[in-house]
């Protein structure tokens, strides 16, 4: 299962709506096939690693052998053939699962499909690490919403930006290759309005100058003040959408689909975007795991409301003062007791900067949060 989970981790940010799944064919200690779910459209998991062990080792050496796979085999027709009895057609012997499936359309479904043909099948081998790997699948399925990890890079003092603006660089670039992998297992990255203006990024996921993965880029832009020549709206090919008021410009708007970009009306609350109401939105797009890099507003507006799963916090040691931007806009705590926590923090060094994460308390994220 082990080895189940890193083709998994091969497949994060890159298979949505589906979940990026992993498996292993195996008989004894030897490894007889590998796979992990392919873009949407493409085969499950399970299925390319029987294809492979078919086309390595021949039919008869897959037939008795074993299957270890990070989720429960789909049982219905949708993009693909049901994936349970591919498993079933092969002439597996024993399945190996990482966890029941709550999809309505399987959710235990597959299970006993494989039983009734006489598969022996075993459920929640590393079930926390393989849950953990489709977190993103899961959150949609039981909140109808992505899971949202926020990241934000500040000074010692919680500032991201001089009283002048100025924000390059604070963290060192040990911190901002992690970013850069963060995205790399992102269906989505999401930006504020304030920051695509004033940092106009591209929102890729870079490897030693090289782009490795092209999330799908998120801007919160109530009134589509993002001009069509902004870099992340650049080749957009619909990988660049705009949540946007119903109210919001009609000739902007065309400008914006002329370039390929998707716009998305999300009703307004407050005066700014409903971000709950357009988090559920990218979850029926397809979305299922989101990484927002600010700005401060965008961060302080999610974090309100209960919407952040998993924080990652860089602090690189320089200070910039009370003048300076601070990394989060208003949260309105108005007792100690109230104020955010986070549970199973992990610290660690990179470069001269300190990586904090660390998933928001339950209690802060009640399931309702995003209603």
């Amino acid at each position: 299962m082990r080895r189940a989970l890193s083709q998994a981790r091969r497949a994060s940010g890159r298979t949505h709506p589906n979940p990026p799944v992993g498996a292993i064919v195996y008989r004894g200690d030897r490894v007889l096939g590998r796979g992990c779910t392919r873009p949407i459209g493409g085969a499950h998991a399970e299925v390319v690693a029987i294809e492979r062990a078919i086309r390595r080792h021949g039919a008869r050496a897959v037939r008795g052998a074993s299957l270890a796979v990070t989720l429960e085999p789909c049982s219905h027709t949708g993009r693909t053939a049901p994936c349970a009895d591919r498993v079933i057609d092969a002439g597996l012997n024993l399945v190996l699962i990482g966890h029941r499936d709550p999809h309505a359309q399987v959710a235990g479904a597959g299970l006993r499909r494989l039983r009734r043909a006489g598969l022996r099948v075993e459920v929640g081998i590393l079930e926390d690490e393989c849950r953990q790997q489709h977190r993103g699948f899961l959150s949609v399925c039981e909140r109808g919403r992505p899971f949202v990890s926020l990241k934000l890079a500040s000074t010692l003092d919680g500032r991201i930006a001089t009283a002048a603006g100025q924000s390059r660089w604070i963290t060192g670039p040990e911190a901002r290759a992690v970013v850069h992998r963060l995205r790399a297992r992102s269906d989505a990255v999401m930006v504020g309005s304030a920051t695509a203006l004033a940092d106009d990024p591209t929102l890729t996921a870079r490897r030693a100058g090289r782009v490795v993965h092209r999330p799908v880029r998120v801007v919160v832009d109530a009134k589509l003040a993002i001009p069509p020549t902004a870099k992340l709206h650049r080749g957009s090919d619909g990988g660049s959408w705009v949540l946007c008021s119903p109210g919001a410009a009609a000739g902007r708007r065309r400008r914006l689909e002329d370039r390929g970009v998707r716009v998305l009306e999300v009703p307004l609350r407050g005066g700014h975007v409903d971000l709950a109401r357009g988090l559920r939105r990218l979850a029926k797009e397809g979305v299922t795991e989101v990484l927002v890099e600010g700005g401060g507003e965008l961060a302080a507006g999610l974090v309100r409301r209960g919407l952040v799963d998993e924080l990652h916090w860089f602090s690189a040691p320089c200070l910039l003062g009370g003048d300076a931007l601070p990394a989060l806009g208003v949260l309105g705590v108005s007792s100690l007791a109230r104020a955010p926590r986070l549970e199973d923090v992990r610290v660690r060094r990179v470069g001269r900067d300190v990586w904090v994460r660390g998933m928001f308390s339950r209690a802060r994220n009640p399931k309702d949060s995003a209603r």
